[in-house]
């Protein structure tokens, strides 16, 4: 159809790059709810209101077929409920992070996250590297070796991000299930042990949800939409866009965190954080620079993902 073919490309750069600015704003988002809430209770509000959420919208596209069928399959349910623990890590860790002051942190994680993509490939999928993916994954060792070596400091919440949502990703990938289906599952499995844990939160009067003021409330109601609304514009984007595209687009995300962590929270942004993003950023040119040339036409064709 020639006359809708220009307009997918243009439909998934608006959705990509919506999708990655709001997660890119997440930290500002998370402190506007403020320290009066824990960050194991906006992790909880925020699994509650995407379960919330995602069963309305699956009512309203008719989408419960799907996760009929999907939920008559044992063996997808248990790899769901492996990954819906690995999405509540990410979550808790994400958010436990940018309020408390780790927000560059947080962004070296998200930088680290492709290169280990490119590892777990590797591992599990038998997939081969290229020489420039080589160096760059070895860069990446580098920077954060030097980290933990050359100045005693283990960026375990970005390492702890990184792992999490690469594993996440590689389950994922494995299974035939929906983007939106498959959320739906993890969110519902994970409801339950969020709801006993929010009432254990109100029997310590550590709860603040209903107990503050209408503001804090509506902040972490919230919650699910900032975790919905990006999810389902990553899903156009990615099926309108290349994966070069997308994978350029991409670290709009955590240079958004790393910018807002320096310039709005006033974190420091140290000698050895230096070091380690410089050894980090040189990984993804030369992984960037591969991606595009594997992607041209007329150059290799990269593995079969």
């Amino acid at each position: 159809m020639p006359h809708s073919s220009p307009s997918r490309p243009l439909a998934g750069l608006t959705a990509g790059f919506s999708c990655f600015l709001l997660w890119g704003a997440l930290p500002l988002y998370f402190h506007l709810i403020g320290s009066g809430v824990s960050a194991w209770e906006i992790l909880l509000q925020r699994m509650i209101w995407a379960a919330a959420l995602l069963t309305l919208f699956i009512v309203v596209t008719g989408r419960m077929g799907p996760v009929r069928e999907a939920l008559g399959q044992r063996q997808l349910v248990l790899t769901l409920a492996v990954t819906a623990l690995l999405i509540s890590c990410n979550w808790g860790t994400f958010i436990w992070g940018v309020t408390h002051q780790h927000i560059v942190q947080t962004s070296l994680g998200y930088y680290i996250n492709p290169l280990l993509n490119v590892i777990l490939g590797l591992v599990f999928f038998k997939e081969r590297l290229r020489p420039m993916q080589i160096v760059a994954i070895l860069l990446a060792a580098v920077g954060v070796m030097i980290m933990i070596i050359g100045f005693g400091k283990v960026p375990w919440i970005s390492l702890m991000l990184a792992a999490s949502f690469g594993l996440y990703g590689m389950l994922r990938k494995k299974l035939d299930v929906g983007s939106i289906t498959g959320l739906y599952i993890e969110t519902m499995l994970l409801l339950p042990f969020a709801l006993m844990w929010l009432g254990y939160l109100y029997q310590q009067g550590d709860a603040a949800f209903l107990l503050q003021d209408r503001l804090t409330d509506t902040l972490l109601i919230g919650c699910g939409l900032v975790t919905i609304i990006p999810l389902v514009l990553f899903t156009m984007a990615a099926h309108r866009l290349k994966l070069s595209t997308l994978g350029l687009i991409q670290y709009i995300t955590p240079t958004l965190q790393l910018l807002t962590g320096v310039l709005i929270f006033g974190e420091a942004f140290t000698h050895d954080n230096a070091i380690t993003f410089a050894f980090i950023w040189a990984g993804l040119m030369l992984y960037t620079l591969d991606m595009l040339y594997a992607s041209r036409p007329s150059g290799r064709k990269a593995p079969a993902q």
